[in-house]
């Protein structure tokens, strides 16, 4: 946002104030300046002159050559091809030495013939418009010699800050609320500023009917008798700094009126209107229309328009429409001023990729006391500016709106406490005041009455009136202090056990298994629910949706995982990544229908489908040994894995491939390859074909659970034995059936097992495989011999013979 100082000395007095104090002064207690620069400074060099004469040049019948006084004592000749340069004009000047934009330095020349000692300047010249018809005639009041800046009101300087530091301040849209903030800090009298109506006639107000609940208020005033011409030099050159482009009057009054008090506002030509007047609603079903930039735009049922008769004239709070623009001479318009839900706005102006001055005001949530005041100062300055402007009727003036102003109380006492100064009761309240607070004695604290533009969205509790005393008094007032404060552990209490586990597993999956942890929005889209097959189940919905097609809540993080493997596969071979969030389930909520919160840790591994690989390097391998590590290193080295029964898993985990995590009788968790058909709707194929496995596991069952403390193991007295063990087995025995067989013929010897090589084919018998392991066996109390090692294989043998196997023993 720019804002132009000159603009703000129209409402407070800024003698003897600079405009880098003023800048410095908002990024302290405001809103961060992120630039100040004088306004066209070249305008500082170009000088009034007067047109002496004009003859006609000797050699070229489309110029001129003037006889200039530019207030030196030297009259200067210069040579001027526009049509309506004449003696006697006041004009600008631009004399050998000046650069104008475009690096365009003026220079003694002769043109055709004829020395030329300057340039008679148009407005485009001067990097004033688009208008280059005719040179930029002066004021007659204008003084020759001076610079033009001065005498037609363009020594500006233009302030910018960022539109995101004004987000949360409605009130700071427009140049009225920066000059309450101004005279604030510099203890200064905001200037009074009319804003009641004009008379008006007493015909029949306009018709106006709101069908839309997005509209709270809709002022329409009718205006006779003035046509849309040049804008004075004054408006043109407000404008001009804070980077408007001057149209006509109709237009530069209503984006004036904006800019001023940061209320957005519309002319419609009253006779491009239909008779039945105006009608606030949604928009329909394939319905279309042009926008003032001339775009046919088609419109969603969550638009809200401005119709006239069947047709919408205008996108509300976003942009007017073509047909119903001021035509050149209309006489019969009509103002509309409103107050609309700023959500709506936004959806629209996201949707079309339209935003506009306007619907960016009406995003931070405008107070509906504004539109009758705008219309009052939109119609004072019409009637100064042309005293035959008329109003026919007073101003329609509909719909349900609240003032949102309130009272708050504020204890003295408890500002003193938040900013650690002694600031007295008296000085709390000054400053209160100038900042357009309403304050009352209340016993030993103050009554403060929150103005309308700050109450909407602002200033809603005690603690935000502290931060305004303490911004306009300025932080660096505020004395150091050593801090005092008790420090105690926190408790030990469920939330404590919750954020420890938490922790854990971040720091062992980011740290040693390198998976990267994503944070996403509990929103979900509908196509990708509808992909999973969930979107029949039941889903927290939200209203109002920031994003078209994602109104519903996740019921699990695991769409929200899901979702990010396409796209992220598309930029590295390997995706792996985890997220700890959280899902609702609406069926199972509480008394006042909030959903039930289940706290998830999601798991998802990808990577290039490998038809060679190994049976421990597939990415359910990994992710399953992945999983148990990572919940071993968390406390739960408990956890086990034991097939999925039927109807067990999930939608998106294949019905076969996966097995469930057990702790104790409770399942905490399963982990699975993808479905494969939801692997193909999700994009995983063709030059992303991927290898993909998901694991969830739910931390309130293993909160339920309990972990194990970590607990010293001390280093092993003797050295272990580790033994090869083959197994040929038959192919429908389970790998942790015979894991779990060669565990209990060590009777207690067993210290690891891991598994290093599965085979079928070849030479072996169909319907069989052989596995093999390599054990480490431990005691405790002495070494093992190998007369140890061979009863351990004997047990082994037999074991592995009752589940229908043998002992490959060569």
């Amino acid at each position: 946002m720019k804002i132009s100082i000159r603009w703000l000395a129209r409402h407070v007095d800024l003698s003897g104030i600079t405009p880098e104090q003023i800048a410095s002064a908002l990024t302290i207690h405001t809103a961060e300046v992120e630039g100040l620069e004088p306004f066209l400074p070249h305008l500082a060099q170009v000088v009034v002159g007067h047109v002496l004469s004009r003859e006609k040049h000797p050699d070229a019948d489309k110029l001129g050559v003037c006889r200039v006084d530019v207030g030196d004592g030297t009259l200067r000749q210069i040579v001027c091809g526009a049509a309506n340069v004449a003696g006697g004009q006041k004009v600008a000047v631009a004399l050998p030495g000046v650069e104008l934009p475009g690096d365009f330095k003026i220079k003694v020349s002769k043109i055709r013939g004829v020395e030329s000692q300057g340039m008679i300047c148009s407005e485009r010249e001067l990097g004033l418009g688009d208008e280059h018809q005719g040179i930029w005639v002066l004021p007659e009041s204008a003084a020759i010699g001076k610079p033009v800046a001065g005498e037609v009101g363009l020594d500006d300087w233009t302030i910018e800050i960022d539109n995101k530091s004004l987000t949360h301040r409605p009130d700071l849209w427009g140049h009225r609320g920066f000059a309450r903030e101004v005279a604030a800090i510099f203890q200064r009298e905001l200037k009074p500023l009319d804003l009641t109506l004009p008379q008006t006639g007493n015909g029949p107000r306009y018709p106006v009917k709101i069908e839309s609940a997005s509209c709270s208020r809709y002022v329409a005033l009718p205006i006779d008798g003035v046509a849309a011409g040049r804008s004075p030099d004054w408006l043109r050159a407000l404008l001009f700094a804070v980077g408007q482009r001057p149209i006509d009057l109709f237009v530069d009054l209503s984006n004036f009126v904006m800019l001023d008090l940061g209320q957005p506002n519309h002319v419609f030509d009253r006779n491009a209107l239909d008779p039945s007047g105006i009608v606030v609603r949604d928009a329909r079903l394939g319905e279309t229309m042009r926008t003032l930039d001339g775009v046919e735009r088609a419109l969603h049922t969550s638009d809200m328009v401005i119709a006239s008769g069947s047709a919408a004239v205008a996108l509300a709070g976003v942009m007017g429409g073509e047909g119903s623009k001021v035509a050149p001479g209309t006489r019969a318009l009509v103002l509309e001023v409103a107050a609309f839900a700023p959500g709506v706005v936004r959806r629209t102006s996201q949707r079309l990729a339209l935003r506009t001055d306007s619907s960016a005001r009406f995003e931070k949530n405008l107070s509906p006391t504004l539109p009758l005041e705008a219309a009052a100062h939109f119609a004072r300055l019409l009637v100064g500016l042309d005293p035959a402007a008329k109003f026919p009727s007073p101003p329609t003036d509909v719909g349900a709106w609240q003032d949102p102003a309130c009272t708050l109380e504020l204890r003295p006492a408890r500002v003193r406490q938040l900013l650690g100064d002694d600031v007295p009761d008296a000085e709390v309240a000054a400053i209160l005041v100038a900042l357009g607070f309403g304050v009352e004695p209340r016993g030993a604290a103050l009554a403060v009455r929150v103005p309308s533009a700050r109450a909407t969205k602002d200033v809603t509790l005690e603690q935000d009136l502290v931060e305004e005393v303490g911004r306009a008094r300025g932080y660096g007032r505020i004395p150091e202090r050593a801090l005092v404060a008790e420090i105690a552990p926190p408790p030990r209490d469920a939330g404590w056990h919750r954020r420890l586990l938490v922790r854990a597993l971040q720091d062992r999956l980011a740290g040693a298994a390198r998976f990267r942890e994503t944070i996403s929005y509990s929103f979900v889209l509908d196509d990708l629910l509808a992909k999973l097959g969930d979107d029949a189940e039941p889903h927290v919905r939200v209203v109002n949706s920031g994003v078209e097609g994602s109104s519903r809540i996740r019921r699990s993080v695991m769409p929200s995982l899901l979702g990010l493997l396409e796209p992220n596969r598309r930029r590295r071979d390997s995706v792996a990544l985890f997220e700890i969030g959280k899902g609702y389930l609406p069926e199972r909520g509480n008394e006042r229908g909030e959903p039930a919160e289940v706290h998830e840790l999601g798991l998802v591994l990808a990577r290039p489908t490998q038809q060679d690989a190994r049976f421990d390097q597939s990415a359910l391998a990994v992710l399953r040994a992945t999983l148990l590590d990572v919940l071993r290193a968390a406390g739960h080295g408990q956890a086990a894995e034991r097939p999925l029964v039927s109807g067990e898993a999930p939608r998106w985990a294949h019905p076969v491939k996966g097995v469930a995590i057990q702790a104790g009788d409770a399942r905490v968790g399963l982990v699975a390859e993808l479905e494969p058909r939801l692997r193909r709707a999700l994009g995983l194929t063709g030059d992303v074909d991927s290898d993909a496995a998901a694991a969830l596991v739910s931390l309130d069952a293993l909160l339920a659970v309990g972990g194990q403390a970590a607990t010293f193991r001390p280093l092993p007295r003797f050295p272990g034995v580790k033994v090869d063990v083959a197994v040929l087995i038959p192919s429908a025995v389970r790998a942790g059936d015979l894991a779990a067989a060669l565990e209990q013929a060590g009777k207690g010897l067993v210290e690891d097992l891991e598994l290093f090589d599965v085979y079928t084919g070849g030479t072996l018998a169909q319907g069989t495989k052989s596995l093999a392991w390599h054990v480490r066996l431990q005691a405790a109390d002495r070494t093992l011999s190998d007369e140890d090692v061979q009863k351990y294989l004997s047990r082994v043998e037999r074991a592995v013979g009752q589940l229908g196997g043998m002992l490959r023993r060569s």
